[in-house]
């Protein structure tokens, strides 16, 4: 954003005759005033009474990660602690907080050393300073002794939170657990702890010491573990401070594609088109923007279009090489902007989609979409003695794109991480349109807890709520070459088994969700309705098997 517009064009959107046209907008000298104008302002509470109406503000321009310094560290009493001594290194942490607030680095041993002396002798304690910040690493087999095995000097691995950022959900938490490793949990902030200091102030000191290292020397990162993307010094893309609720599911599916496209294509590689729906509100609560790329809101129905003119701009003037994705939820996608979709993708053009797949109009109040399950209640498809829920049937917009023919098209759920990351670069590969639908946990519509998007994501996919698949033509010529369920359980069978060796059926997967608890009675038998949610749950996996050549 350093061009001038020139007063001349800008005369074209209004000045008449005898009318003074406006002076040139210098949008690089506006970027760098509004930190200390506009965010101060914002921060004090104060915009409303000192801030005049201006021209960035008519032209809806807000700076690249001004979300970077919003500050989240009183919205939550408690915040992740971490045990060093209990982590393997897997990032699964890192992948899942939907707001950016957990950072990982590998350094090398001794250069560590350094840096923490460094650190500590620029802080009023310095013993405290060096304690507390060694406590973040930990020697690990995973970035320790095999990089030893290689020749390499082996680094030790930390995670830090940022107390800005973080908003106490606890998926960190929760990831961890399921991963089997319980090195984080959550505890109680304090004004003042053993040391004298308060909570904050001590995770306030140590992500300072987290950014004055280096980013991870690439030696460390492994490219078959694709969580280690997140290691990566362009990986954060999505700079938190977002406006969305705690926990999000659509926070981490964002920032996770964000991190894939530009630690693989560079800082400048990307554009996002973003249409109306909860990513474009959390995104741009004005003045606080968590992108550092370049994006742009359009309205429901035509984000592909908007991209469309975008690709061909950026063609014209010799870069094909930029990666443009198109963010929209349900609406966008599956129903009111469904028929833009299809034209871009038939168009062959070089653009990619995120559809964020909740299920529910979750920015307008929850309504059911076309690709609310049957018998899910939402507003709108209330459950009452006439009708129990959703009555249709789910649009499957995952077999509608292939049959679109040449397209790379997905289905991800941030749960299986590297299934999602490689989605991602095989759709940025692929030369023409890709469509990546992600199945995106909405807090407040699905009935679930802060902490509990991986965890029912996982479930989503498990019960055949939500089957994985990569369809990629590069692969061949026919449908059963083209399209892979890998990433599902038991692919042959029709449905999975839960640990205990019980089957994990759509029912299974309803009744931990607050969304079907009518369907349920007393003793928790399902309704006709939830039945017969199931069974459409259930022909939806067949034709993907026999589409698969699997049947």
């Amino acid at each position: 954003m350093t061009d001038t517009i020139a007063a001349n064009e800008i005369s074209k959107l209004g000045a008449g005759p005898g009318q003074i046209a406006p002076k040139a907008f210098d949008v690089a000298e506006y970027v760098e005033d509004f930190n200390t104008s506009v965010i101060d302002a914002y921060r004090r509470g104060v915009a409303d009474w000192e801030l005049p109406a201006d021209e960035g503000v008519a032209r809806s321009i807000i700076p690249a990660g001004t979300a970077g310094i919003r500050d989240f560290s009183s919205l939550s009493p408690l915040i992740p602690a971490f045990d060093a001594e209990k982590c393997v290194g897997c990032m699964a942490c890192v992948s899942a907080c939907p707001d950016s607030a957990i950072y990982a680095t590998a350094q090398p041993k001794a250069a560590l050393a350094q840096a923490i002396d460094e650190f500590a002798a620029t802080q009023p304690d310095l013993a405290l300073a060096a304690r507390t910040a060694r406590e973040h690493f930990v020697h690990t087999t995973k970035y320790a002794d095999v990089s030893a095995k290689k020749g390499v000097e082996g680094a030790d691995f930390a995670i830090f939170i940022d107390p800005m950022h973080c908003k106490g959900c606890a998926e960190c938490v929760d990831v961890c657990v399921a991963q089997g490793h319980d090195a984080l949990s959550m505890f109680e902030k304090c004004d003042s702890e053993p040391t004298g200091e308060c909570t904050i102030d001590r995770y306030r000191r140590d992500i300072s010491f987290y950014k004055s290292l280096p980013p991870t020397p690439a030696v460390y990162r492994n490219e078959k573990v694709l969580a280690d993307l997140m290691l990566g010094e362009n990986a954060y893309g999505f700079v938190g401070g977002a406006g969305s609720c705690s926990g999000c599911g659509e926070g981490t599916v964002v920032r996770m594609m964000v991190a894939a496209t530009l630690q693989t294509y560079g800082p400048n590689s990307l554009g996002i088109v973003a249409e109306t729906g909860c990513n474009s509100v959390f995104g741009s609560t004005y003045p606080f923007n968590p992108f550092t790329v370049p994006w742009t809101n359009s309205l429901f129905e035509n984000g592909p279009a908007d991209a469309m003119g975008i690709r061909l701009r950026w063609d014209q003037e010799g870069h094909p090489e930029r990666r443009i994705w198109v963010f929209g939820g349900d609406g966008a996608m599956y129903d009111i902007g469904f028929q833009s979709l299809s034209r871009m993708v038939a168009s062959g053009m070089d653009i990619k989609v995120l559809v964020l797949d909740t299920g529910a109009y979750s920015n307008t109040g929850g309504q059911a979409s076309t690709a609310s399950f049957t018998s899910q209640v939402a507003k709108l498809a209330a459950f009452g003695k006439s009708q129990h829920g959703k009555k249709e049937r789910r649009k499957e917009l995952g077999r509608i794109m292939m049959a679109h023919g040449e397209a790379y098209i997905a289905q991800v759920a941030a749960c299986t991480i590297n299934h999602f990351y490689k989605a991602i670069i095989e759709a940025n590969s692929y030369p023409g349109p890709a469509v990546v639908i992600a199945y995106a946990p909405c807090m407040p519509e699905h009935g679930i807890a802060d902490d509990a998007a991986t965890r029912q994501a996982k479930l989503a996919v498990d019960s055949r709520a939500f089957p994985l698949f990569t369809y990629d033509p590069r692969r061949g010529e026919s449908l059963a070459e083209r399209l892979s369920l890998q990433g599902n359980p038991a692919v042959k069978e029709d449905w999975s088994k839960a640990p205990d060796g019980s089957i994990f059926d759509f029912v299974s997967f309803a009744r931990t969700e607050g969304r079907f608890a009518q369907h349920l009675d007393k003793e928790g038998k399902p309704s006709v309705e939830l039945q017969a949610a199931q069974d459409d749950r259930l022909a939806n996996w067949h034709m993907l098997q026999e589409m698969a050549g699997l049947r």
